[in-house]
């Protein structure tokens, strides 16, 4: 674990019992009480996650947001200052580089979130993406920290530490230069989990001070930090894609079930003639989800059978904590991808049962 990189939390995990992993080449906690009792109290109560290996990048100049339009597939020109859009950011052949989440503080100046893994790899794609674009673009990855309060009475914990509103802050919206326990932050009514919740940025030298303020406001609510594991059961519960399994350079965003987010009439971007193209001629593989008939939990990896025909693989999957099941996404080939359809997927050498079902498996309960 030397060598891995740190978040500026990582002297307080200790304190709170967290079990560390690598995680994308940093040092983070995969748990901390345990997966189960973290991930049910971010439904039922609130949960706190360091999420500070996240990437960010600056983008200001005066093509800034023509730069973001030519750079992702949703349409960054429908944003209001200070609201927040989700999209993926695409290769030339349609691939993901990665899929991201975009602030627009004015026309002028962009700040967008990416994934701790792809950091590196976005941050030079967008460099090398920036010929002809009057933009600088600045990395500022290290100097910033992101903590996600999730959860039925995150809005409630989070207004005991600060005098703003968090009322009028709507979904996908964020407020800049907002004092939380007296420390300047900018909080987004955003988050990975389905739940009402915020993401609270702010310089690192401010990380342990939050932290330990924000769990302190919150142990009357039932409040608990929250590692990686639940992380990813509360976000595949509510279908939401995680990059590397859902999303790739392989997997579009077509593929992936994400064509709300990919503006095909909007004038050009990256990507898009390969998209076009895709859509056009029809898609060959899709991301289904599908629910387990004999018992058996399905992991990433495992291959999913119709007949003796390998059909594709699974993406994510597990016995959700929320509704006890044992539940999967796979990527499939599109014959195979209706409702209701038998399936079989390889666990230990054996062929077990499944049915494809609604990948929405559990309902979303974001705030508007």
């Amino acid at each position: 674990m030397e060598k891995l990189k740190k978040t500026a939390l990582f002297d307080s995990y200790k304190k709170y019992g967290a079990k560390m992993i690598d995680f994308a080449g940093w040092s983070m906690p995969v748990q901390f009480e345990g997966i189960i009792p973290e991930h049910n109290a971010v439904r039922e109560k609130a949960g706190l996650f360091d999420v500070s290996h996240m990437g960010e990048a600056d983008i200001r100049g005066k093509d800034a947001l023509k730069f973001v339009q030519n750079l992702i597939t949703n349409d960054a020109s429908v944003l209001e200052d200070n609201q927040v859009m989700y999209s993926p950011m695409c290769y030339q052949n349609g691939g993901v580089v990665d899929d991201i989440i975009v602030y627009r503080f004015d026309g002028g100046h962009f700040f967008l979130v990416i994934n701790a893994a792809n950091i590196e790899k976005d941050i030079n794609w967008m460099l090398e993406n920036c010929d002809g674009f009057d933009v600088k673009i600045a990395n500022i990855s290290s100097s910033i920290i992101q903590l996600a309060l999730q959860g039925p009475e995150a809005q409630n914990i989070l207004q005991k530490l600060t005098d703003v509103n968090l009322e009028e802050i709507k979904f996908f919206f964020c407020r800049r230069d907002v004092s939380v326990c007296g420390r300047k932050c900018m909080i987004s009514r955003t988050g990975y989990t389905g739940e009402d919740g915020f993401e609270i940025y702010s310089s690192t030298e401010n990380a342990e001070y939050l932290w330990n303020n924000i769990l302190e406001a919150g142990r009357k609510e039932g409040i608990k930090p929250v590692g990686l594991g639940a992380r990813d059961t509360l976000r595949f519960e509510v279908n939401l894609p995680l990059y590397g399994n859902e999303l790739s350079e392989f997997i579009t965003p077509l593929e992936a079930g994400l064509g709300f987010f990919v503006k095909l009439d909007k004038k050009d971007f990256i990507g898009k003639i390969s998209l076009l193209k895709q859509k056009k001629e029809g898609l060959k593989r899709k991301i289904i989800g599908f629910e387990m008939i004999d018992r058996g939990i399905p992991r990433k990896g495992y291959e999913v059978f119709k007949e003796d025909r390998k059909i594709g693989e699974v993406t994510t999957g597990y016995r959700s904590p929320s509704l006890k099941k044992n539940l999967g996404l796979a990527l499939v080939n599109s014959s195979y991808s209706r409702l209701g359809t038998e399936i079989f997927v390889k666990i230990r050498g054996r062929f077990l049962k499944a049915e494809v079902v609604n990948k929405r498996f559990y309902k979303k309960n974001y705030k508007k």
